[in-house]
């Protein structure tokens, strides 16, 4: 006996035991084994026993599945909410509403043990009685991963704010209590100390609008016309500005470059971003490189490279690179910078890779293909 819903036919046979889940479209008749669907698979039949009961579920609930085949469902799945309320008593899918389809994933509890489940009830007709109780089961590893990288990104982000916070509010206080006892140069030097502090915290946050609009695809990219080497050369002098030398850094470019439509406030962000990972992380001269990216059919964006003469990334390490709080050195940082990078290029529809430079030194590449003026879109 078998109910079909969507398009799957699902057996009412132990699973375990052969059952099968075949795949009505598939011209050839093949079938998918219920042991090899990656979740947990329960199915109950119009009695409400259990009649499959693959691999996948047996691993999450730790429940064998010959204990739970033949057995009411309530007994062979006593699911609780975390109130300690029973799961199927409250929902009641074989008595309740007759138009309910099911029910959305949520956390319960098995004996201890969290799982995360949801259920479709297949129905003779919209609202006939339940002929198939079917309950899908996932662990909770994947959302602990998420829910300790949330973690990680808060502790980070407090990490980061604490100290320039700090530092305003001191200063601040300082100068309000005691104006008159100060000279002009000390009272700008505090000024600027508070004014570039509130710059870190400034640019902290707008890191963490960047990475909510990367992780959830809504990062805007507004194209204008863009002149990298222009952007190159403006950054360069910030970072001479800042206090680095100027003879350590070594721009070249081959010419002629094809119009560039990008983002430029994203395009200062990438440039930013790879060129003080360099100053902070690398050594001797910071090279940046910008040419044409070109195929067989010619010239089609910008490549720009930027590399220095420092120890490098590890080749094990390149991996994780793009990665959220991954850090090259102990030298500070929030470990995003990189990250954002990623998410930008990307946007643009680009590329960005890693790798050694001949020096030896850490090389970041990436390109921006020509794009589309903003107006054309």
């Amino acid at each position: 006996m078998s109910t079909k819903a969507s398009g799957t036919t699902v057996a009412a046979g132990p699973c375990p035991d052969g059952g099968s889940v075949p795949l009505g479209a598939d011209p050839a008749g093949a079938g998918l084994h219920p042991d090899d669907l990656p979740d947990g698979l329960v199915v109950a039949d119009e009695t409400g026993r259990v009649v499959c009961f693959n691999a996948a579920a047996a691993r999450i609930t730790a429940i064998d599945p010959h204990d739970a085949l033949g057995r009411p469902l309530e007994k062979a799945l006593p699911l609780q909410d975390i109130e300690g309320r029973r799961w199927w008593q409250l929902t009641d899918p074989y008595g309740g509403l007759a138009i309910r389809k099911g029910q959305p994933e949520r956390n319960l509890l098995l004996g201890g043990r969290e799982v995360l489940v949801s259920a479709r009830y297949v129905r003779s007709h919209p609202t006939g009685p339940v002929r198939r109780l079917v309950v899908a089961l996932r662990g909770t590893e994947a959302r602990r991963r998420t829910e300790l990288s949330h973690a990680e990104l808060i502790a980070t982000v407090a990490h980061e704010l604490r100290s320039p916070l700090t530092s305003v509010k001191g200063f601040t206080a300082t100068l309000l209590q005691k104006w008159e006892r100060f000279t002009d140069d000390q009272k700008r030097l505090m000024l600027e100390t508070v004014d570039a502090d509130a710059n870190r915290v400034t640019r902290l946050i707008a890191e963490l609008l960047d990475i909510s609009r990367i992780d959830s695809g809504r990062l805007e990219v507004r194209r204008q016309r863009v002149d990298m080497v222009a952007a190159v050369r403006r950054h360069v002098q910030a970072q001479a500005t800042a206090g680095q030398l100027p003879d350590r850094f070594l721009i070249r470019t081959t010419g002629p470059l094809p119009d560039l439509w990008a983002d430029p406030d994203k395009v200062d962000q990438v440039l930013g971003n790879l060129l003080e990972n360099a100053v902070r992380h690398g050594e001797g001269t910071v090279t940046i490189e910008v040419e044409p990216a070109s195929s067989g059919s010619g010239a089609e964006g910008t490549s720009v490279t930027v590399s220095d003469e420092g120890p490098g990334i590890p080749e094990e390490s390149m991996s994780r690179v793009f990665t959220r709080f991954w850090r090259g050195s102990k030298r500070g940082g929030t470990g995003l910078g990189l990250y954002i990078v990623k998410g930008i290029v990307e946007a643009h529809g680009g590329t960005v890779t890693v790798g050694r430079a001949p020096a030896g030194g850490a090389l970041f590449r990436f390109i921006l293909p020509v794009g589309t003026p903003a107006f054309m879109v």
